[in-house]
């Protein structure tokens, strides 16, 4: 059995190589239909594209994806070709809380923001992640409405809520690019324009949820007071004066902690041995943090934002480098 696995997939190589006779790793980016062509399966992330131009004609039979999107996947092509595939929903949610709850730590330490029921937390999505930043929400004590444009409404709240109530908005829903509930720029200009209170604007679901020019204006008018971005239009190529202007913008890692990329790795590989009917490997478990890590007991000490914010500031140009070779971070101290 051969596996492509995409190389910047951390950890999963001893369990992938334990199930294969062959693994090629390569970026994936570079992954191309000659690679691909006598495989059995894929291991990906988001930067591979899985369609017809890549994956016709070849004796590839599954695909798993270690992310919680899949807006990479052609599903209609999967479906016409006969090829599984799998994401991994909710992996990472953990993650993507730490990094709100931080964000928030450091909106309230450098913007003087209350963090109790006098700021209200706009949530817009409620699928795994809005769960739990929801839950982060309410242990904060933060009073929070929650929308979640791709089902409908959730608690009766709508985006004109949001914009009329909302001291800060925290996007967490998947691209969709059409339908009556489709999300690209879901944030855009018109929004904006509506918005009531100068809240502040987070981003670690989709870059193209958040309309990324109109973002920008919206700041430069007044209308937004601040903004956390994670997700970007374009990337790499994000907007530099964007990047400039917002108190957080790091490069796409809000679900990157250690802990958040072991689910996917375990969740990807029982899927695989699933489909193929192989005996799973050993669980993955993430690494310890070394024991003279800096730990306070502070959320901010074993997690600050700011400094991922501040090496993606001083090299815009290093967006894939920092997301690709992104360094350990844990949900919590030591192992799971």
């Amino acid at each position: 059995m051969k596996i492509v696995v995409d190389d910047k997939i951390p950890y999963i190589r001893d369990a992938v190589e334990a199930i294969a006779d062959e693994v090629v790793y390569k970026k994936g980016t570079n992954i191309s239909a000659e690679d691909v062509r006598d495989a059995d399966a894929l291991i990906v992330r988001t930067r591979t594209r899985c369609d017809r131009q890549l994956l016709e004609g070849s004796k590839v039979r599954m695909v798993a994806t270690a992310t919680i999107g899949y807006d990479h996947i052609d599903t209609a092509y999967m479906e016409e070709a006969g090829i599984s595939w799998v994401n991994c929903p909710g992996c990472n949610a953990g993650s993507v809380r730490q990094y709100v709850e931080s964000a928030l730590l450091v909106l309230s330490e450098h913007l003087s923001l209350p963090l109790d029921s006098r700021i209200t937390l706009g949530i817009v999505g409620c699928g795994h992640v809005g769960q739990k930043v929801r839950e982060m929400a309410q242990s904060m004590g933060l009073s929070i409405m929650v929308s979640d444009p791709p089902k409908g409404i959730a608690d009766g709240v709508t985006m004109a809520d949001m914009a009329e109530k909302a001291d800060i908005i925290s996007f967490h829903v998947p691209l969709t690019i059409t339908g009556e509930h489709a999300t690209w720029h879901l944030a855009n200009e018109k929004w904006f324009k509506s918005l009531k209170r100068q809240p502040i604007i987070i981003n670690t679901s989709r870059g193209e949820v958040v309309d990324n020019d109109a973002l920008l204006d919206a700041m430069q008018s007044g209308l937004v007071r601040q903004a956390v971005i994670d997700t970007w239009e374009h990337e790499p190529d994000i907007n530099r004066q964007l990047l400039d202007k917002v108190i957080i913008g790091t490069p796409h890692i809000a679900g990157y902690s250690a802990d958040g990329k072991v689910n996917a790795d375990n969740m990807v590989m029982e899927a695989i041995c699933n489909f193929f009917k192989l005996e799973l490997p050993p669980i993955i478990v993430p690494p310890s943090l070394p024991e003279d890590f800096a730990y306070d007991g502070t959320s901010l000490s074993l997690y600050n934002p700011l400094e991922d914010s501040q090496r993606l500031k001083l090299h815009p140009e290093d967006f894939e480098s920092l997301r690709g070779d992104y360094p350990l971070r844990r949900e919590v101290i030591g192992s799971k």
